[in-house]
């Protein structure tokens, strides 16, 4: 198992805390001596995380607040809140995220779902959290993105899917956004001397409540394509306390790469230890990645604060 190197002193807000990669990753960012906010959608299953972790470590600092991505006006309170309660952040970890509904839903601004919440939602928030993080002394970002980003791409003459909805071109689109979130902060980052470190990971095929309950948001089926795969097509997958390391590397190692991107390698890229990734084509596109951030801004109405251009 990853030993996280110790994160005493260090606040960290990971969103989606509640389960899955986003609760492992408290929980031993919390273990690491991090005080962690699990910032989540739904306050009860942040408190029954927050005892779960509590249970096995004692001494975890731990705080429930809510966000929901799917939401820009909670996102903005949320960062609100967090910025008059802080002084600095030193680490986001943009980890919460939906799959595969099997019918075209929005968000409540109006967004296709998936775009919405995996990606325009972080984009917000990680704009607007910028100036608390890096009042840090090492300010940090760490995105999830997902393998299905190989697959994506990014249709900005129908971003909210609205001639023709496919859920799994929808999700890879979002996740393709992610990586692209993380390098363009990256690049960023670099041309303005802010010292911050983007990251990004995939966690392969790791067993949570994604492709369960956060496939079909609660309802009683997923995409027929996706229920054929996993009965015709089983694929090595693995427990999410391994799932979640490339994350965990991602948002604490010294050694993780500004601009990188962290996953299994072992078979397919899906399971093993964690090892630097290979990006798609596309994440690597420095024009298109730009595009997307102005696009995004003009979407969420969420843009750098002009003392960060300078």
């Amino acid at each position: 198992m990853y030993d996280v190197p110790d994160q005493t002193g260090k606040l960290a807000v990971i969103t989606g805390a509640n389960s899955g990669t986003g609760k492992e990753a408290a929980k031993r960012l919390a273990a690491a001596g991090a005080r962690v906010v699990l910032a989540v959608r739904t306050p009860a299953k942040g408190e029954a995380a927050k005892a779960e972790i509590l249970a096995a470590h004692p001494g975890a600092q731990l705080e429930v607040r809510r966000i929901d991505l799917a939401d820009l006006a909670s996102v903005q309170e949320f960062a609100e809140q967090l910025t008059a309660d802080e002084p600095h952040l030193d680490l986001l970890v943009n980890n919460a995220g939906v799959m595969n509904p099997p019918d075209r839903m929005v968000t409540k601004d109006g967004f296709e779902l998936q775009f919405g919440s995996n990606y325009l939602g972080p984009f917000a928030l990680t704009v607007r959290l910028l100036p608390l993080i890096l009042a840090a002394p090492a300010p940090r970002v760490a995105t999830m993105a997902s393998g299905a980003a190989n697959f994506g791409r990014i249709h900005f003459d129908d971003l909210q899917w609205e001639r023709r909805y496919r859920s799994t071109a929808a999700y890879s689109q979002s996740k393709l956004a992610d990586l692209m979130l993380s390098n363009e902060l990256a690049r960023l980052s670099t041309e303005h001397g802010w010292g911050l470190r983007s990251v990004a990971a995939h966690p392969g095929f790791t067993n949570t409540n994604l492709q369960t309950t956060g496939a079909s948001l609660g309802r009683d089926r997923m995409p027929l394509a996706t229920r054929l795969l996993y009965r015709l097509a089983p694929l090595p997958s693995q427990g999410v306390e391994t799932g979640t390391e490339p994350l965990l590397f991602a948002a604490a190692d010294p050694a993780a790469e500004h601009g990188a991107y962290y996953g299994p390698s072992g078979r397919f890229g899906l399971v093993g230890p964690t090892a630097l990734a290979k990006p798609p084509k596309a994440a690597l596109d420095a024009e298109t990645s730009a595009r997307l951030w102005t696009v995004s801004e003009g979407l969420t109405g969420v843009s750098l604060p002009s003392i960060l251009r300078k």
